[in-house]
Order: C-alpha cells, then sequence, then structure tokens
C-alpha cells in the first residue's frame, strides 16, 4: 500500500478585507485534486499579532505575522512555529491569499501522481512566469521565476534557504520621488525597473496582460510601491537562490503534461530548462500571464 503523501501550507494573508474565501478555496482546490495527502494548514496573518495562535474550522492553524517582508517573513514565522516538525513532510506547500487571480489554470494541473512523480527530487514546483528581455537584480540576470502564490518544495531545500527573505533595504533601491523612485544606482537593471512600474501602474510588461490592483504612483502611494516592489525582488531572487543552490524549477503545465507522459511510458526524464519546459507547456496550455 502507497504511503499517503504529506504535505504542509503555508498560507500568507493580511487580513480578510480581501480574498475572503482563500482559505475556503484552496481546501476545495485540496479536496478536489489532492484528496488522499495528509494535510496540515498554516494560515499566517501579518495582520495579527505575532504572539497569535488559534484552531479555525477544519483544522486550520491561524498564526499572527510580522509583515516585514509581506508573504516572504510570514512564511518564515510558519517555518519557525512548525520547527523540527518540518521534516515530517513531503512537500511545503506555500500560498498567498490571492493564488486564483489571474491566471489560475494551471491549479488544475497539480496531482498526487504528479507530487509523487517529484518526490526525491530537488524541484519547486509551481507555475513559471517570464519577462520578454533577461533582467538584472544584485548583480544576477535571469528572466524567470516561479510564482510564489502557490509552490511545492522539499523541506530540504527550506532548510537550504534558511529564510524566504532576500531583500529587505528599502534605502537600496528608493530614492522617494515617485516622479523617479529608484535610486539610479540601485542594484536593479533599467530593464526591470521599466517592467516594474509597468506592471504596477500601468499598461503591464508589454505582454498584452494587466495586474489587477494597479494603481497611480504618487507621494500617498509612494510607501506601498516600495513595499509591494520588495515583494516582487524577493519573488525574483527567491527562484535566483533556489537555482544558485541546485533546486530545479519546474513549471506544473509542463510536468502534468511531458513528464507524466514520459513516466507511463516508462522513459527517465530529465528536467530541461525553464525555455523548453514553457514550449512544450503552451502547446498544451494557453499562453501564462505574469503574476506576482
Amino acid at each position: 500500500m502507497t504511503r499517503k503523501l504529506r504535505i504542509a501550507t503555508l498560507m500568507s494573508r493580511h487580513g480578510t478585507a480581501k480574498y475572503q474565501s482563500a482559505v475556503a478555496d484552496l481546501q476545495a482546490l485540496f479536496d478536489r485534486r489532492l484528496p488522499g495527502i495528509e494535510h496540515t494548514f498554516i494560515v499566517v496573518d501579518n495582520a495579527l499579532p505575532e504572539s497569535h495562535e488559534e484552531r479555525l474550522n477544519g483544522g486550520v492553524t491561524l498564526i499572527g505575522g510580522s509583515n516585514a517582508a509581506w508573504e516572504f517573513s510570514a512564511w518564515d514565522s510558519a517555518v519557525a512555529y512548525l520547527g523540527a516538525r518540518l521534516e515530517d513532510f513531503d512537500f511545503v506547500h506555500l500560498a498567498t491569499s490571492a493564488f486564483k487571480q489571474l491566471y489560475v489554470d494551471y491549479l488544475d494541473r497539480f496531482s498526487e501522481r504528479l507530487l509523487n512523480l517529484m518526490l526525491g527530487r530537488g524541484v519547486a514546483l509551481g507555475h513559471v512566469d517570464f519577462y520578454n528581455e533577461s533582467v538584472s537584480l544584485l548583480g544576477v540576470g535571469s528572466q524567470s521565476w516561479l510564482r510564489t502564490s502557490f509552490v511545492f518544495l522539499p523541506p530540504a531545500e527550506i532548510r537550504l534557504l534558511k529564510s524566504f527573505v532576500s531583500v529587505t533595504r528599502k534605502e537600496a533601491f528608493f530614492s522617494g520621488d515617485p516622479a523617479a523612485p529608484f535610486l539610479k544606482e540601485a542594484p536593479i537593471s533599467a530593464g526591470y525597473r521599466s517592467n516594474i512600474i509597468g506592471w504596477l501602474t500601468g499598461d503591464g510588461t508589454e505582454q498584452g496582460v494587466e495586474w489587477h490592483s494597479r494603481f497611480k504612483l504618487d507621494s500617498t502611494t509612494l510607501p506601498f510601491f516600495e513595499s509591494k516592489v520588495l515583494a516582487i525582488l524577493n519573488e525574483q531572487m527567491l527562484s535566483n537562490r533556489l537555482r544558485a543552490q541546485g533546486c530545479a524549477v519546474v513549471d506544473a503545465t509542463w510536468a502534468a503534461t511531458v513528464a507524466e507522459a514520459l513516466e507511463h511510458r516508462g522513459e527517465p526524464f530529465a528536467i530541461p530548462c525553464w525555455q523548453e519546459q514553457l514550449v512544450a507547456r503552451d502547446s498544451v496550455a494557453a499562453p501564462a500571464s505574469i503574476q506576482v
């Protein structure tokens, strides 16, 4: 008899004014796509004191978070809460309460079969997004990243990371001027600056998709802009750091089609670069949208 997969979900949220049904929606998705697993569900609410802890309906544990680095510090809080129990799980599932925004078809690609196929591998499994051109952040060039609103990771990769937070110092990036929000000497390329400003305040990143919560950048919205940009940079750096420690970034749509087909035929498979994954992915699915 096959042992049940043990998965710990760490969901970040900031209050319940937005995405009120996020917890129920995620539970429904797991009931539909992963009905045979052993599931531990922890919600970290960054609007609650860090000392907060309570039990919600459905066996969900609710704890507070610092909001120092949005979802990234929230996940650190959840890992600290689990402590040595982290190693009890086959996968840790990172999620945010906004996981159902924009392109969502990839969510129905997850299955117990897919996760078992990735079991024992150094992989981060989710949805790969990309820019039209490579960008640079902190001296590291990259073009793609894993959308952090819904990712599966083995505990060992999390231990290697030590923290999900990579970027915290606003003063290293921002000028304080909404007309030119980035410092000239900030360690971020011109193309990346343009993509971020377009995504948060304009027409997107020239891929025909717009962010669901874009806003006008002025003195009143500048603090939010800076915090949101740090979240974007932390998302990019998480993929960069995972790759640097030898963890393969795996697109769920690619894995659920190409990898599962090869496994079904008894053929071994390697995990190719993200470009090859996306070529195969987009031959069977609609082109992906960017979501941060």
